[in-house]
């Protein structure tokens, strides 16, 4: 069997179980595999850049996803009437200064002598510019987030709409999704460059950690994202359901497929939806291709494979590490704009590691690590099965319990830890791939 055939009849299998899904479990569940699996691709598309091309071990990517949902919000939604008159002027003027006092910092460091001397300047600087910092945020932080506090509380973003009218501008969440990657693509710079030089185990200690950081100020920044009050109704570039319903023609076109109006918008917004997002995957790994097989793609595999070689050979490690890891990230950042817009919400508290993480890593291993189609293959699949153990294991404990009594406690138990199969799963699925196809299933050539 050749490698294409292969290919072909792998991604053949993961599209044809999520078509069952549709007659099993409704169309509307199907297309939400669909979507979200494009989503996961794209993030572990990114994943396998950083990973499967140059080596780096990255598990800082809920990081990435979080600023990318981040700027779904600052790009899509209205600004919040007399937020910025009331405190955002200082807000600005605060994060000059704290700018100012890490710029200062370097300067010193770069030019004064090693010593006594430079290590007390450069701390006096940090201690004096943070208090000055804190001293002109926290009161204009203040002034905002009293700002309507139940329903905004926030400075809201840069849709020209107001709230009323601003879901009629979906088209600017477009330009939500490649702002989001630099968001992303701008934290990867300043975290290369304080966190490139370590390796391995030390490198993902580094990047979980920011990640958290990351997550943590979103949760905590009221006036920027809302906090833990999450921020709902991004609006979305494609119609609305109920406006669709509204629309003679489109319920008179459902019914002749078959759909009564509600289940038919639904589904048609989904596969609008899917129309966009496989746009962008297409655009990514087309890149990624040409990137794979460009004479840059090849000297990354060189210095992944041997650093101490390819620097012996005048290669710039450290450069090349900070642009894969930039490219990456901001890939991640895509991703994470078109999740928020997806789901038309911002939920800080719900970024966790196993899903945005290292879910996005069983992505790789599983679908073939320095592998493009794979990493798209694996998005598909584990997506697939993240989705469907729960009920699928809920099913298995249903028959098994079935002989025992409502009240009896091992029944209680049984159904109750259906949920934690999913998690027993991934780990047989990794198993089971590293002992039969250590590669991936579809290995790099």
């Amino acid at each position: 069997m050749t490698d294409t055939v292969k290919n072909t009849l792998l991604f053949a299998l993961v599209f044809t179980l999520i078509i069952i899904s549709g007659f099993f479990q409704g169309w509307n569940n199907a297309m939400f595999i669909l979507n979200m699996g494009i989503i996961s691709a794209i993030m572990a598309l990114g994943v396998n850049l950083q990973w499967g091309f140059a080596g780096l071990f990255n598990v800082g990517v809920m990081g990435f996803v979080a600023l990318g949902g981040l700027a779904a919000v600052l790009i899509g939604m209205p600004a919040t009437p007399g937020a910025f008159s009331a405190g955002g002027p200082g807000v600005i003027l605060a994060l000059v200064l704290g700018v100012a006092a890490i710029v200062a910092a370097v300067f010193i460091y770069r030019r004064m002598a090693p010593g006594r001397n430079r290590s007390v300047t450069i701390t006096a600087i940090l201690i004096f510019g943070f208090f000055i910092f804190r001293g002109f945020l926290d009161p204009n932080v203040a002034l905002i987030e009293g700002v309507n506090p139940a329903a905004t509380g926030y400075l809201g973003g840069l849709n020209p709409g107001s709230d009323e009218t601003y879901r009629d501008n979906g088209w600017i969440m477009l330009i939500a999704w490649p702002v989001g990657g630099l968001f992303a693509a701008g934290a990867a710079w300043l975290i290369g460059k304080a966190a490139l030089g370590l390796r391995s185990d030390y490198l993902a200690i580094a990047t979980l950690g920011i990640a958290e950081i990351i997550i943590a100020m979103l949760k905590n920044e009221d006036w920027l994202s809302r906090g833990v009050k999450n921020v709902v109704g991004v609006p979305r570039p494609v119609p609305y359901e109920l406006d669709l319903q509204n629309s003679a023609a489109f319920v008179e076109r459902a019914a002749s497929l078959g759909f009564d109006p509600v289940e038919g918008s639904t589904i048609f917004v989904k596969l609008l939806y899917a129309a966009l997002f496989a746009a962008v995957l297409g655009i990514i790994f087309w890149l990624s291709q040409r990137a794979l097989n460009s004479p840059w793609g090849r000297m990354l595999r060189a210095i992944r494979d041997n650093e101490v070689a390819a620097e012996a050979m005048g290669k710039d490690v450290t450069a090349r590490h900070l642009q894969v890891f930039i490219l990456g990230s901001a890939i991640c950042g895509i991703a994470g704009a078109m999740m928020t817009t997806l789901d038309g919400q911002l939920t800080p508290g719900t970024y966790q590691p196993l899903r945005f993480t290292f879910l996005i890593w069983v992505m790789v291993i599983v679908g073939g690590s320095g592998s493009n189609l794979g990493a798209i293959l694996g998005g598909f699949l584990i997506w697939f099965l993240w989705v469907q153990v729960e009920p699928i294991g809920l099913f298995i404990m249903d028959i098994i319990t079935s002989g025992m009594a409502e009240d009896n406690w091992l029944r209680a138990h049984l159904i109750e830890s259906a949920a934690q199969m999913r998690l027993m799963t991934m780990g047989v699925i990794m198993i089971v791939v590293l002992r039969f196809s250590p590669r991936g299933l579809i290995p790099e050539k």
